[in-house]
């Protein structure tokens, strides 16, 4: 994980749940982490499958140029992103395992900025896995960021944070997919253009 949003949500969540798969929504404190807000977002379910914003904050609407709110969350992605990303959402809701997506932002006119995005399942007041927690932050603040709208975000990589559970396994199991071991020592596997790692409970 690059971005210090993405750390700080990630501890708040795992704080929230403590020994559970997901902590409720009505659990969230906004106080608590003011700072983050601007950068935030709420997925949620529709009765008829679809995932939707239920809310974003201010710099996530700003660098797409537009009211999110109600907005599918496949809109934000390319055309070739689009249903794989959402099946990630609903596999992080299913499964309760969060995941961080690397992901590059592109405009119209070509500028590139990258990004790392946090999902993390949220349960309804009920306890219901319905929902998503999560973290939209650019890696860089290129003079352009928020006066250039992005048209898209493409998807890179995405690391799988708490293999307790088997949240997302069925990836790899997706054609094309090859493992590999970073200089790190990190094993990941490549599904067509994502790369992926898989970790270990984050506290």
């Amino acid at each position: 994980m690059r971005s210090k949003t993405t750390i700080e949500l990630l501890r708040y969540w795992n704080r929230l749940r403590g020994e559970r798969d997901l902590p409720r929504r009505d659990e969230i404190e906004p106080q608590e982490i003011c700072s983050l807000l601007p950068n935030l977002f709420i997925l949620e379910r529709q009765a008829s499958g679809d995932i939707r914003f239920r809310l974003a904050g201010t710099h996530v609407c700003a660098l797409f140029g537009r009211e999110l709110r109600g907005q599918p969350f496949a809109a934000l992605w390319s055309a070739g992103d689009a249903s794989e990303t959402v099946r990630i959402a609903d596999q992080v809701m299913m499964q309760c395992s969060p995941v961080v997506l690397s992901a590059c932002g592109v405009t119209a006119g070509g500028e590139r900025l990258d990004t790392e995005l946090l999902l993390t399942p949220l349960g309804s007041p009920q306890g219901h896995s319905d929902r998503i927690l999560g973290s939209l932050a650019p890696l860089s603040r290129p003079s352009w960021l928020h006066m250039i709208s992005l048209q898209c975000i493409v998807a890179h990589g995405l690391r799988i944070l708490d293999s307790g559970h088997h949240g997302l396994e069925d990836l790899a199991e997706r054609p094309h997919a090859a493992d590999t071991t970073s200089r790190h020592g990190e094993v990941s596997r490549r599904v067509q253009h994502l790369r992926i790692f898989e970790g270990g409970r984050e506290s």
